[in-house]
């Protein structure tokens, strides 16, 4: 999943990135997870098909100070946020399915 999109890198560039203009969406993630292996297949459609987004790959166990900050107990989880501020998220620790991250996706501008 992380070939897909940019992979956050330090705490740093997540606070640049949150700051910034337009929508970001951050993917909160780990190698391990079999739910994240499952979406796999068809993220790189939704990618594609919302391309005006920014989408950024955590792992939540590198940045796990993140997950707790922003209260991610579950994941794959998605946080939407539009020019320094949330405004959608999609964290449970259920498994997702294409159509309800493209309901989520959708919602989000």
């Amino acid at each position: 999943m992380k070939s897909m999109m940019k992979e956050l890198s330090s705490l740093e560039e997540f606070e640049e990135l949150y700051q910034k203009e337009g929508v970001v969406i951050f993917v909160f993630s780990a190698d391990w997870c079999p739910d994240c292996t499952y979406i796999k297949p068809f993220l790189p459609k939704l990618i594609d098909k919302y391309n005006n987004y920014d989408f950024i790959y955590v792992d939540r166990d590198k940045f796990m100070d993140i997950a707790q900050g922003l209260y991610v107990m579950g994941i794959p989880s998605f946080i939407a946020v539009k020019d320094g501020k949330e405004v959608s998220r999609f964290v449970s620790k259920m498994r997702k399915t294409e159509a309800e991250i493209d309901d989520f996706l959708r919602g989000v501008a």
